[in-house]
């Protein structure tokens, strides 16, 4: 079985639904490979990082805080710290873009780790993912050599090859993260709770083996793409 995951590295919702999921392959007991795809909420935010509250302030308005403050209540629950106050805003291009790296050259067991880093980052250490300099700190603490990280971040390797799969989550219908795409049949959205992932995996898994499964169906959160 394999999952594709469509997350954006400023996500917060992105952030919980990695940790649930994550537990309930814990629970799955079938192998499964896991690939995060890229995804940008905001694809023209700025080079230059700016303050996350003053940003979602400006977008949103006095109830902004209240949002934050409810993802915070709820990502605590599942061991996330986040700290909205030291979040920046920044593009995430160049960090998908380093998680392609990561699968492409080093496996992606090691993509998954810079995945989690990259979050951590974002939205627990205040660090702004749009820097390059961030970045290759980020990457080299997940494994990644820091000397081709450097030389890969001053060029375009991977650009086209993550606009493609941006792309390709636009002609999927994608248009909220996260999102979990299951042998390219089934989506989940959402952070879901554990057991509606594991549900999701298990009746994936049952179509696979029966050969029943039918396209166009939804159920139990989980619907065909």
């Amino acid at each position: 079985m394999k999952i594709e995951i469509y997350s954006d590295i400023a996500c917060p919702w992105c952030y919980i639904g990695k940790r649930r999921f994550e537990r309930a392959l814990g629970a799955f007991n079938q192998p499964v490979e896991v690939v995060y795809r890229p995804y940008q909420l905001v694809p023209d935010a700025p080079a230059e990082a700016t303050p996350h509250r003053a940003w979602l302030a400006e977008r949103y308005g006095p109830q902004s805080r209240a949002m934050d403050d409810r993802v915070a209540a709820l990502g605590a629950a599942d061991g996330i710290s986040y700290d909205f106050d030291a979040a920046l805003h920044a593009n995430t291009f160049d960090g998908h873009r380093l998680l392609w790296l990561a699968a492409t050259e080093y496996g992606l067991p090691v993509q998954h780790v810079l995945k989690e880093k990259l979050l951590a980052a974002h939205f627990t250490d205040g660090v702004d993912v749009g820097d390059h300099t961030a970045l290759t700190a980020v990457a080299v603490a997940a494994g990644l050599d820091r000397d081709r990280v450097t030389a890969f971040l001053a060029s375009d390797e991977g650009s086209t090859e993550v606009r493609a799969e941006l792309d390709h989550a636009r002609a999927l219908g994608i248009s909220s993260v996260p999102t979990f795409v299951i042998d390219e049949k089934w989506a989940v959205q959402g952070a879901q709770e554990t057991s509606t992932f594991l549900r999701a995996l298990e009746q994936a898994a049952a179509d696979t083996a029966t050969d029943t499964a039918t396209a166009g169906s939804c159920d139990d959160d989980t619907c065909a793409v």
